[in-house]
C-alpha cells in the first residue's frame, strides 16, 4: 500500500499527527502494535506540572527538552487544536491551557493537571470542602476510606451495580435502563451535600450524556475521580480520537508487527509487517515514528544496551549517571532522559533518513513523569512532527 505519511504508534502524538494530516487532505495510514499507553491514563491533559502557569514553568525546563523545539506559540496552538476537537465532536475538555488545577485521586490526594474531561470539571476540592463519595459494592482500584481519612466529613454510599470492575460498571451505565435505576437509587440516599464524587465509571460511550442526566435529575454537581488502570477516562480519549482519526479517512494497521524496513538514498522507501503466509510492505513519503519510550515499547534495554525497536535509531542514553541502584519510582530517574534526539525538524539526528521524523515520549530528554507533561508535549510534538513532515513531502 502507498500513503503520502505513515505513523508508527497509536498513542496520543502518533493519533494527533494522524488527524492533523488528514486534515490536511493526505492519504495516511496508522500502524501499531496494540492498544497504546494512553488508553489506561487518566484522561487528563498535563501540560507542565511544576507550577501555576504551565506555560511560564516551561520556560525553567532543560533546554534539551523537546518543547522547546516546538515553543510555547506552538505548544499553545496544537493543545488548543486538540480541545477543539473533541469539543466538535462532543467530548469536551474543561480548564485553561495557560494554568494548572488538581483532581482527587482514588486515594484522596491531590494530582496536578491543566485541561480535564468534563465529569472531572468540578473535582479541584478544596481542604475544606465538604462533598459526597458514592463507590460500588466489591469494586476495585478505588478506595473511598483513603479518601475520607483526608476529607473527614465526607460521607459514603455504596451502590451494588452487581459487577466489581470499572469496565463492567461503566459499561453498563451506558444502559438507559441502568442509569435510570442508579438515579433513583441516589434520590433515595436523600444526599446533603451539593458535589457528589465518584470512581471514574460515568458509561463508555455516553459519558457526557450521563453527566448531564445525573446532574439534571438530582440536581447535584458530580465528578469523576481516576482509578488505578484500567481507566476508564484514558479508554474513552484513545477510542474517541481513534475514532475521529478513521472519520477522516485515517487507514489503521492493528496488531502489527513490523520485521523489516528498506531504505535507499537517506530515505526509508517501506516498512514491513509481518502476516501469516505474505507480509504487508506499507510504503510512504515520509514516516513519523511516535512509538513512545521503554513502556510502550518504543525503546529497550537489554544488558546496559538501548535499542530503538523499528528503525535502530541511535539512542541517547545519560549514561554518566548511575541508572540501575536508584528507585524507580521516584520522580527524575535519569533514564527518562533516553530517547532519540532530534533536530530542529523534528528528524532523528545521525539516523541519515531524510524523511523520518519523531514525536513523543521517544524523544530524548522529555522527562514526562518528572515535568508531568505527558500528554501535553504527545499532543504538541506531534502536531509538530506532522507539520515538518507535511513540509517535507511538499
Amino acid at each position: 500500500m502507498k500513503y503520502d505519511i505513515v505513523v508508527i504508534g497509536s498513542g496520543m502524538s502518533g493519533l494527533m499527527a494522524s488527524i492533523y494530516l488528514a486534515e490536511q487532505g493526505l492519504n495516511i495510514a496508522v500502524v501499531s502494535r496494540g492498544d497504546p499507553i494512553c488508553s489506561v491514563s487518566s484522561g487528563c491533559i498535563d501540560i507542565a506540572g511544576t507550577g501555576d502557569n504551565t506555560l511560564d514553568s516551561i520556560t525553567n525546563f532543560p533546554h534539551e527538552h523537546p518543547y522547546h523545539k516546538v515553543g510555547k506559540k506552538g505548544i499553545f496552538e496544537s493543545i488548543q487544536y486538540f480541545k477543539d476537537l473533541m469539543e466538535e465532536h462532543g467530548n469536551s475538555y474543561s480548564g485553561d491551557i495557560k494554568k494548572n488545577r488538581t483532581i482527587l485521586t482514588p486515594i484522596g490526594k491531590h494530582r496536578i493537571t491543566s485541561l480535564v474531561p468534563l465529569t472531572m470539571k468540578h473535582a479541584d476540592i478544596s481542604k475544606d470542602e465538604i462533598f459526597h463519595i458514592i463507590s460500588f459494592k466489591g469494586i476495585k482500584d478505588f478506595f473511598p476510606s483513603y479518601v475520607k481519612g483526608i476529607f473527614q466529613n465526607t460521607d459514603i454510599s455504596i451502590f451494588d451495580a452487581g459487577t466489581h470492575t470499572t469496565m463492567g460498571i461503566a459499561a453498563k451505565m451506558d444502559n438507559d435502563n441502568f442509569l435510570s435505576s442508579f438515579i433513583e437509587w441516589i434520590k433515595s440516599q436523600k444526599i446533603k451535600q451539593k458535589k457528589v464524587g465518584l470512581p471514574a465509571v460515568l458509561g463508555i460511550t455516553k459519558s457526557p450524556w450521563i453527566l448531564k442526566k445525573l446532574e439534571l435529575e438530582t440536581g447535584k454537581f458530580f465528578f469523576e475521580i481516576p482509578t488505578l488502570p484500567p481507566s476508564v477516562p484514558g479508554i474513552r480519549l484513545y477510542r474517541r480520537l481513534k475514532g475521529i482519526a478513521g472519520g477522516k479517512g485515517v487507514s489503521f494497521y492493528g496488531s502489527a508487527d513490523i520485521s523489516d524496513f528498506k531504505s535507499e538514498k537517506n530515505k526509508i522507501q517501506y516498512i514491513t509487517i509481518k502476516k501469516p503466509g505474505r507480509p504487508d510492505y506499507i510504503d510512504a513519503k515520509a514516516f513519523i515514528l511516535a512509538t513512545g519510550s521503554f513502556v510502550s515499547g518504543g525503546l529497550f534495554l537489554d544488558k546496559n544496551i538501548f535499542k530503538e525497536t523499528v528503525f535502530n535509531l541511535p539512542v541517547y542514553a545519560p549514561i554518566d549517571e548511575e541508572l540501575f541502584n536508584q528507585d524507580f519510582f521516584k520522580l527524575g530517574h535519569p533514564i527518562e532522559k533516553s530517547g532519540i534526539i532530534i533536530d530542529k525538524d523534528f528528524k532523528a539526528k545521525e539516523s541519515g533518513y531524510n524523511n523520518l521524523f519523531i514525536a513523543g515520549s521517544i524523544l530524548a530528554h522529555s522527562e514526562t513523569m518528572k515535568f508531568q507533561c505527558g500528554h501535553g508535549m504527545a499532543i504538541s510534538t506531534g502536531v509538530a512532527a506532522a507539520k515538518d513532515a507535511q513540509e517535507y513531502i511538499r
